[in-house]
């Protein structure tokens, strides 16, 4: 019984340690379109959602836990990237590139106490967040790589 019980516990230790690294990944802002199909992958998403504009395409990848719409130009570069849902995805891996250069700045700007809405802009990058406890959204967008007749507004 003793035996059992020790198989057991490890078991689930092993497997504790294998889903609290597991980490979803995103297409990468500023970088080809390719890992569309790996965030299905690792989201388990549960829904894909392709959705055909005139200057760009929209992929929306959903899962349990987090809504990410990935906004593709014509030339299949990502220029943005929105989510929505119970948690913010992982910016860092969302950011690519950029994400040093959000982090540095997000370092440098002043939290406003009561304001749950946060801007981060760098030479290259936007992120802005907003929202509640399970209900978070937010947008991350290279200004440079948004294609000529597209609105920032058109990025929710």
């Amino acid at each position: 019984m003793k035996r059992t019980h020790y198989a057991l516990v490890v078991s689930m230790i092993l497997l504790t340690a294998v889903l609290v690294t597991a980490r979803p990944v995103h297409a990468v802002l500023g970088e080809s379109a390719d890992s569309v199909t790996a965030d299905r992958k690792a989201l388990s998403a549960m829904r894909s959602i392709t959705t055909t504009h005139v200057n760009y395409t929209v992929q929306q990848v959903e899962s349990d836990s987090v809504t990410v719409r990935e906004y593709i130009s014509s030339s299949g570069i990502v220029f943005a990237v929105a989510w929505s849902g119970l948690v913010n995805p992982d910016l860092t891996q969302l950011l690519g590139s950029y994400s040093s250069e959000y982090r540095e700045a997000q370092r440098q700007t002043p939290r406003t106490p009561g304001k749950r809405a946060q801007q981060v802009k760098t030479k290259r990058v936007v992120v802005e967040t907003w929202g509640h406890m399970r209900h978070l959204q937010g947008r991350a967008y290279a200004p440079t790589l948004v294609p000529q007749g597209v609105t920032i507004d058109e990025i929710k």
